[in-house]
């Protein structure tokens, strides 16, 4: 798959905007693989809803109750997934001091004020950090500074930096994105191990 030309810009672009232009004889398996997960959602919200029904008179709540909220942690995953596949972004652009680079959404430009690098008698990078600015029409909006491991964040968009060169002249390769599944991944993700935690807790103590 990586050798396919077709598959060179899947990363860059929401999954269904790629799907779109790409024929189905290179595509018909993600198809196949997103009307399981479809299937495999409505199963899992039936299976869910009988399941309560049937055991609401049970003693051990929490440990009825804990398969669900493995099931609810699994479908905020899945929803996370979706969200990032039809609404996400992500662009890459390479940038000096006083670039102004253009935001996806046409109302915001992003301005590299300054690019500080630290380098020490070896010529090896310790420390960095970049300064920008955000503009909407003539008006400077907000100051951020990107360092590592602490991109800038506006609007749900994220910029980080993903390479820096220090010499013959400061340059960033900037990484613009946004993930509008990120929050339901994070919440999906803390249910799901709440669920199966509980679940083995409980289990546990019935044993003894």
């Amino acid at each position: 798959m990586p050798a396919r030309e077709e598959f060179q810009a899947i990363q860059s672009m929401p999954l269904f905007e790629w799907l779109k232009v790409q024929p189905i004889s290179v595509t018909w398996w993600l198809w196949c693989s997103i009307i399981i997960l479809a299937i495999l959602t409505i199963n899992t919200i039936f299976c869910s809803i009988e399941s309560i029904i049937k055991k609401r008179k049970a003693t051990q709540w929490l440990l009825l109750i804990s398969p669900q909220i493995i099931h609810i942690g699994f479908l905020f995953i899945l929803l996370a997934h979706l969200l990032s596949s039809t609404g996400g972004f992500k662009g890459i652009a390479v940038a000096r001091e006083g670039t102004f680079l253009k935001m996806p959404n046409d109302s915001i430009t992003l301005n590299v004020r300054a690019i500080n690098i630290d380098v020490d008698q070896y010529g090896y990078i310790n420390d960095w950090e970049v300064d920008v600015e955000y503009i909407s029409g003539q008006n400077k909006i907000l100051k951020g500074r990107i360092k590592p491991n602490a991109p800038s964040l506006k609007e749900g968009f994220n910029i980080n930096v993903k390479d820096l060169q220090a010499f013959p002249e400061k340059a960033v390769l900037l990484q613009v994105s946004r993930e509008p599944g990120a929050l339901w991944a994070l919440i999906g993700g803390i249910l799901f191990m709440t669920g199966i935690i509980i679940l083995i807790v409980l289990k546990m103590r019935m044993e003894r």
